[in-house]
């Protein structure tokens, strides 16, 4: 019943921040999936007799990777797999399962953000016992042996019903069907205080939640809907579609400018939020105003303990680099360490695993705490509400309660995406090369204080990860950053972070772009961003 197939490597399967993702095209080449599957287990040990959780985001291609994940798994030795009805699981469910069960790991299917479709994006990461994203060390070991693999095991097993809940054999194996959002739903209620935000939906208030035809949407009517009595229709686009509806299922004020728009409106609801394609980020917008992720995780952390899950305070705040520094004042003012790592949630594993950490968030959306090892789009949302119920209100107040208290971080990202690799690497080359002249020149009236690449130690284990991202660091606290994102398939994304601290409250409705607006420039005068990319404007703000 187990066959060993002769393969020939492929020479671009180095996975990114968060897996290996290329579009569906590229993973329909013949033993392309199984090659990376299989290179995936010839980097683990022992996980003979054991138990390995499978599911993704239903985009397209994902049910028939499913079905060869699951003959793979069997063929070389797995006791058990575990796969989400339908072959969905979000990526924050898939990490809670792994932990709940004490699984060894788990195959995550999901390009996350990036659109989905016959010719669009597919992807697939690889999840360690912790529920966390692997580490660096072991996306090393995969790419390495992708690069040698000559064959691979796989079981002639039958096509297995995932869309039946319940435990059949295959190739030896067992295999169960769970309801993908069972546990999940579970481990929300006992974080937050259902019963006050009962009350909330019960009083009126208005909420809209955005799924994106994306993977999170049969949570979300689970939860706000059936579990706290939101009125039905609360909830939109929560059917996940193969191609997301033909839309981008990324949660920012371009891809989702219509809840953008409906929250500005006359009529808008109280609250408003949206998630992305596995179901890992979030869009946070109040009546009348939008909160930037990065403002958002250093209101939850300095909100937190409203909840019942954090009502004893948080062990410590951790940031990716880019991400500006509000939560830094927070972690100050509550007299509990602050992290800065570079992008990508692995990173924050370690800090979680130790306890040194209890909420961390990345600029581009993604929040989350320990109750799992991944960012939780609808977790951020769901923690919102209950700040919002606690507090009795709203979104607006909350935001401009902390900025008086601790200032406000004026803060933008501009994207430039599918830029030609090579003009993109040499950006970087060249501003790198000249990042030992920079500290004390001046550009627009400005003066330099530092600029580096910046490189981070964990204190956890030791390692050391280097040329992380670029910064400029000017006198008075505002900074530039400089990135080339690892989460695109095609090209190459430069993300531009701009960022200035102002404590002065009289100054706190200036809109960002206008209060950022030398800073833009300067970042172009420094890095050559339109001689480089022969763009005159991002691809995306936010």
């Amino acid at each position: 019943m187990i066959r060993t197939v002769a393969t020939k490597p492929y020479p671009d399967q180095k996975p990114g921040t968060s897996g290996l993702r290329k579009k569906v095209p590229v993973f329909q080449q013949e033993h392309y999936a199984e090659n990376f599957i299989q290179s995936i287990f010839d980097a683990l040990d022992g996980f003979k007799g054991k138990t390995l959780v499978i599911g993704g985001d239903g985009r397209f291609y994902n049910r028939e990777v499913i079905q060869k994940a699951i003959a793979m798994a069997a063929a070389n030795g797995f006791g058990k797999v575990m796969v989400g009805q339908g072959g969905i699981l979000s990526t924050p469910a898939a990490s809670h399962v792994i932990r709940k069960y004490k699984t060894f790991g788990g195959i995550i299917l999901s390009a996350s953000h990036n659109p989905g479709g016959p010719h669009e994006d597919f992807g697939i990461k690889y999840n360690a016992g912790n529920g966390g994203p692997a580490p660096e060390k072991l996306t090393d070991a995969i790419f390495a042996r992708t690069k040698a693999i000559s064959s691979f095991k796989i079981a002639d097993v039958e096509p297995i019903d995932i869309d039946r809940i319940g435990t059949v054999e295959a190739g030896g194996m067992t295999v169960e069907i769970i309801d993908p959002v069972a546990d999940y739903a579970e481990l929300m209620e006992s974080l937050f205080d259902f019963d006050a935000l009962r009350k909330l939906f019960k009083s009126g208030f208005r909420m809209r939640f955005d799924a994106m035809h994306a993977v999170t949407g049969p949570y979300a009517k689970e939860i706000l809907e059936n579990r706290l009595g939101a009125p039905n229709g609360t909830c939109r686009n929560f059917k996940p579609l193969p191609d997301f509806g033909g839309h981008h299922p990324d949660p920012n004020l371009v891809h989702a400018k219509h809840l953008y728009d409906e929250m500005m409106g006359p009529d808008a609801p109280d609250f408003g939020a949206a998630s992305d394609g596995d179901g890992d980020r979030n869009l946070i917008i109040g009546k009348g105003i939008f909160v930037t992720p990065s403002d958002s995780v250093a209101m939850l952390a300095a909100n937190a303990r409203l909840a019942p899950g954090y009502k004893d305070g948080l062990k410590g705040i951790a940031r990716s680099m880019p991400t500006s520094g509000a939560a830094d004042r927070v972690a100050e003012k509550l007299g509990i360490g602050i992290y800065e790592t570079p992008t990508g949630w692995k990173f924050f594993g370690n800090l979680l695993d130790a306890g040194m950490a209890t909420i961390c968030g990345e600029e581009s959306a993604g929040t989350g705490s320990n109750h799992v090892r991944e960012k939780d789009g609808l977790w951020a949302v769901l923690l919102w509400l209950n700040i919002l119920a606690a507090r009795g209100e709203s979104a607006r107040q909350v935001v401009t309660e902390h900025w008086a208290t601790y200032g406000r971080n004026y803060y933008s990202r501009h994207d430039y995406e599918e830029v030609e690799t090579e003009r993109a690497n040499a950006l970087v080359d060249e501003l790198r090369a000249k990042l030992g002249a920079l500290p004390g020149t001046s550009v627009r009236g400005m003066t330099i204080a530092s600029a580096d690449d910046f490189a981070y130690h964990d204190p956890v284990d030791g390692s050391v990860s280097k040329n992380q991202g670029i910064r400029v660091l000017f006198e008075g606290g505002s900074r530039v950053v400089f990135r080339l994102s690892g989460t695109g398939t095609s090209g190459a994304t430069i993300r531009v972070y701009i960022e200035r601290y102002e404590p002065d409250k009289s100054r706190h409705d200036l809109d960002t772009q206008e209060a950022l607006a030398d800073l833009i420039a300067a970042a172009d005068d420094i890095a050559g961003i339109k001689s480089h990319t022969g763009r005159n404007k991002p691809s995306v703000i936010t």
